[in-house]
């Protein structure tokens, strides 16, 4: 048993938090240091605000951290692509170094207060499922503190006989063992087809699906209803997620509510993913720019789960980000028009909901899984991101960080 003292429990409360095996057991008022037992484990959290832990629904830690290594001058997805096609070829993209890159990035995740991740991993015919097994060394280090779940993103073309290697590349994965199917259908020659490969090895294999979806602006491609559709007319009812969706975002109100409302039906997660997409999207359009994010408010309107992602890091996908979902949270914010209180959920608990995980709370019988940060609020962990935090995996402590503040005048 441990006592999580002196905890931040918003508009000026103050709490102790007793942790028994790997729940919260009991909330009281903050108690003096002459009423905790002698012998019971105490962490002072010195006031700072207690909250659920955050998640990241949408990782690359097969490409991150390498934004040195891989230049991507134009700046743009088809330069992000081609710079990382170019590096495999040179052979500057390898096993070990993918699993040495996925630790350190896994490690950021961590101190900043994530105790979950998705991440999508490069799977082809060039590689076969290399990235894959790189990627589960990595995860093996953590174990204990971090739960990590694969989708194996399946290049184009997925579908007819020039897909066989990626086809047999998806089959090596699963070997290995991966916890979702993913794939690209609006880059495939048959989007439809790419949806239904996934599905049926997803079926096949009892896992999951989660496919990179519309990532451009072309209202013409609306690949999303067709997942949809798809999903509802099998009754696929493992999990399922549509990340990016942003040509949802350029459709007239009626289309958008129309496939929004499939989405729910489907009960498919939707994964804004501000950071690469800002960056990546729109830079041919000087005028007006769009950002770039699917309609999440329509997609909320309708029922559907919507958590948002970071998606690549300090790569050249995304040439910043501080793996920290508060950066995540902010964007929300500000690019989403979302309130900081549902900006944080779409950050924590929508994304443990999106990943079949058990939602936490600080409320007795709660997973005791949880994130401590030197802010008066969620307001204002958002705004200032400090980085004072204690992150805790089911009660125990398993990443801290201080930071010290000198002003002279």
């Amino acid at each position: 048993m441990k006592i999580l003292r002196n905890a931040g429990a918003g508009e000026g409360r103050f709490v102790d938090v007793t942790v028994q095996d790997g729940r919260i057991a009991n909330i009281t008022a903050h108690l003096p240091d002459s009423l905790v037992p002698g012998d019971t484990a105490v962490v002072d959290l010195q006031g700072w605000l207690l909250m659920p832990a955050m998640a990241e629904p949408h990782a690359h830690l097969d490409k991150a951290l390498t934004a040195e290594m891989v230049p991507n001058p134009a700046g743009d997805l088809m330069g992000a692509i081609d710079a990382w096609v170019a590096a495999a070829a040179a052979g500057q993209i390898t096993e070990a170094g993918i699993t040495e890159r996925a630790i350190k990035a896994m490690d950021l995740l961590l101190v900043h207060g994530v105790t979950a991740v998705r991440t999508h991993v490069n799977v082809m015919d060039s590689i076969g499922a290399s990235a894959v097994r790189a990627v589960r060394a990595a995860a093996t280090e953590f174990a204990d503190v971090l739960d990590v779940q694969i989708v194996a993103l399946c290049g184009s073309p997925m579908t007819g006989p020039e897909g066989a290697g990626t086809r047999a590349a998806l089959a090596e994965a699963l070997e290995v063992g991966v916890d979702l199917v993913g794939g690209c259908p609006h880059l495939d020659p048959d989007g439809v087809g790419l949806i239904n490969v996934a599905l049926d090895a997803a079926t096949e294999a009892g896992i999951g699906v989660d496919l990179h979806v519309d990532e451009m602006l072309d209202p013409a491609v609306l690949t999303l209803r067709d997942f949809a559709k798809e999903v509802i007319d099998r009754g696929f009812d493992n999990l399922v997620a549509a990340s990016h969706c942003v040509t949802l975002g350029m459709q007239t109100p009626e289309v958008q509510a129309e496939v929004s409302a499939l989405v729910a039906e489907a009960n498919m997660a939707v994964f804004p993913l501000p950071q690469t997409n800002l960056f990546l999207q729109g830079r041919d359009n000087p005028t007006a720019t769009p950002r770039g994010l699917t309609a999440v408010s329509a997609l909320q309107d309708a029922g559907a789960l919507v958590a948002a992602g970071a998606d690549n890091v300090q790569d050249p996908f995304n040439l910043v980000g501080r793996s920290d979902p508060l950066e995540t949270a902010a964007l929300m914010v500000m690019a989403g028009h979302q309130l900081p209180n549902d900006a944080y959920d779409m950050v924590s608990n929508n994304v443990r909901q999106a990943m079949g995980l058990e939602a936490v709370a600080l409320e007795v019988g709660s997973l005791a899984d949880l994130v401590a940060i030197d802010a008066p609020s969620i307001r204002g962990a958002i705004a200032d991101a400090p980085m004072a935090r204690r992150v805790f995996r089911q009660g125990t402590l398993v990443a801290s960080a201080d930071q010290q503040v000198s002003v002279n005048r």
